[in-house]
């Protein structure tokens, strides 16, 4: 992770940058890792700028092989400059990045938050110098976003908690012992997530058709933190877990690396943002299910969205569809809907572009692939 940069230093760097080009857009977060920023030719004053502000590739792999080449060609087709640039999981990092873009000229600000404190932090400081913001996939709590771009959350949620219930069922499990592998704490989608499995399941705990044994939360979804995690589920209960609600493909990932070095049976495991190794696990039957978001979808919406603000205009008759609660007010949304995958419908994300077949049906996945036909 880069080392914090001084504002001073960041304002020397893109006057010289601008010098130097003669162009609009100039480089974000530059560090190793996917962490680097992508920026367009001048689109001649058709537009203003606009700054992406993803957030890690800890979280998911999904901001750098999905959303920043997808936003990217979105915006070039507009011929609509713009900065795409990743914090890398640190906070202080993303705030410097968002006051760069607006020296650099930004005015529209495509936000990814950390937490919502520090996105609400660079929400009130763009609002005070005209700057449009919309938040990208994550609300930002008590924050001051124009305009909120994501999938309905608790749906995914809810895809979930029946997606596992369905898969213990074909296992006719009964008195399933289920653990619940959340995000992380400081992201408002885990808790929507959460809210969305927990309406499916706590109905089967109250009954007594199920029993929640372990429910925890992962720190800034740490793949790592979650292995710890799940090991130790495992071990208070004596390997006695029947089913595991994993908030999305990378902790789902590291409940599967437990079972394994345990030597242990396969077991219905969730996932979500079917990644590729997320659909890898499905194949192989150690994951029961994930859930697709259409990025593309999401990215499209955001772009038009962003495009539309930065030129003065109103959003595309039709695209804004909702409204989501920050906690202090009401946000203009537009919520696309998640779509369940399972070994039955894993041709989706080959037919969509989302994932090419070659991403998944490589090495021992491959019979797989030929024993579904795909």
């Amino acid at each position: 992770m880069r080392s914090p940069i001084s504002r001073r230093a960041l304002a020397v760097a893109g006057a010289l940058c601008a010098l130097s080009l003669g162009v609009a857009a100039c480089g974000g977060d530059d560090s190793g890792g996917g962490g680097g920023s992508s920026s367009n030719a001048d689109s001649g004053g058709k537009a203003d700028r606009v700054a992406v502000l993803l957030p890690d590739t800890k979280s998911s792999v999904r901001w750098e092989t999905a959303d920043r080449p997808l936003l990217k060609a979105a915006f070039d087709r507009a011929g609509v400059p713009v900065t795409i640039s990743n914090a890398q999981g640190d906070k202080s990092t993303q705030q410097q990045q968002a006051e760069q873009a607006i020296t650099n000229g930004a005015k529209v600000l495509l936000l990814v938050n950390l937490d919502s404190g520090s996105g609400a932090a660079i929400e009130a400081n763009a609002k005070s110098q005209g700057v449009k913001v919309i938040d990208y996939d994550r609300l930002t709590l008590k924050g001051q976003a124009d305009y909120y771009v994501s999938f309905d959350n608790v749906a995914v949620g809810k895809l979930q908690g029946q997606g596992l219930v369905d898969c213990l069922n074909d296992k006719k499990v009964s008195n399933p012992k289920i653990a619940e592998l959340n995000g992380s704490p400081t992201d408002n989608n885990a808790t929507l997530f959460k809210q969305g499995y927990d309406s499916v399941l706590d109905p089967l705990y109250k009954s007594g058709k199920a029993t929640k044994v372990a429910d925890q939360s992962v720190p800034d979804w740490d793949n790592q933190k979650a292995l710890t995690i799940f090991e130790q589920m495992l071990q208070k209960e004596n390997n006695q877990i029947d089913g595991v609600l994993a908030a999305n493909d990378g902790l789902g990932n590291a409940a599967i690396s437990a079972i394994k070095q345990r030597k242990l049976d396969q077991i219905p495991v969730t996932g979500q943002d079917a990644t590729a190794e997320g659909i890898q696990n499905v194949l192989a039957g150690d994951q029961c299910m994930t859930v697709y978001k259409a990025i593309k979808a999401e990215a499209d919406a955001a772009s038009k969205l962003a495009i539309a603000l930065a030129k003065g205009e109103q959003p595309p008759a039709g695209l804004v569809n909702g409204k989501s609660d920050d906690t202090a007010r009401q946000v203009s949304s537009v919520l696309l809907k998640p779509q369940a995958i399972t070994k039955d419908n894993i041709d989706v994300v080959i037919k969509d572009g989302f994932l090419k077949k070659e991403d998944i049906c490589s090495g021992q996945f491959a019979q797989f692939c030929t024993e579904l036909g795909l």
